[in-house]
């Protein structure tokens, strides 16, 4: 799948660069304003050769398709009835010696004012790498950029953030969300414990 993933990025004008910093990272999927944007990261995924799984909208999860975006990796959140996601994937990187999760904390495609602030958490709990992924679709590039572990003071971390993001275009700039978090999200959800 590497070499085959490699072809069709260069066949289509993409370039992917960069490596995950580790057995075990929590991966930012942004810019994300387009469905393309997915199919971009899956042959990232191979071409970088990238054991990845990734968070997705539980309806993307619904028959005919379901199982097929399992097999890929996807992982179904509602986040209707999921109230405890980042204490339970804390866990996850407990049992799971390896493992590169992929979250967009964009959470849509539409512009949002804030990015969601799970994968901060999650990190910061399981200890473990942020890496910021990327798509840059002016460039035509996308892939793995800086990455860190977060500090536990998430409004210095997201200037970090903000500065990586700050050149990139998404297909669709007019739908790019603000790097940011809600203040209300600069202290840990509900049932975190930290790092």
């Amino acid at each position: 799948m590497k070499r085959i993933s490699k072809l069709i990025l260069r066949l289509v004008g993409w370039r992917m660069v960069g490596e995950v910093p580790g057995p075990q990272c929590i991966l930012i999927g942004a810019p994300h304003t387009s469905n393309w944007d997915f199919i971009l990261a899956i042959l990232a995924f191979w071409a970088l050769g990238i054991d990845g799984r990734w968070v997705g909208k539980h309806t993307i999860f619904r028959r005919p398709f379901g199982g097929f975006m399992r097999r890929l990796g996807g992982i179904p959140l509602n986040r209707s009835t999921t109230h405890d996601f980042v204490p339970e994937v804390v866990e996850w990187f407990e049992r799971e010696p390896e493992l590169t999760l992929c979250i967009a904390p964009e959470g849509t495609r539409s512009r949002k004012d804030y990015w969601r602030s799970g994968f901060y958490w999650i990190a910061h709990g399981a200890g473990v790498p942020i890496a910021l992924g990327f798509l840059d679709y002016e460039n035509r590039v996308g892939g793995i950029g800086d990455s860190f572990i977060p500090t536990g003071d998430i409004k210095a971390d997201m200037k970090r953030v903000r500065r990586f993001y700050s050149g990139l275009h998404g297909k669709y700039p007019e739908k790019l969300s603000p790097v940011r978090v809600r203040a209300a999200s600069e202290t840990p959800p509900r049932g975190y414990a930290g790092s």
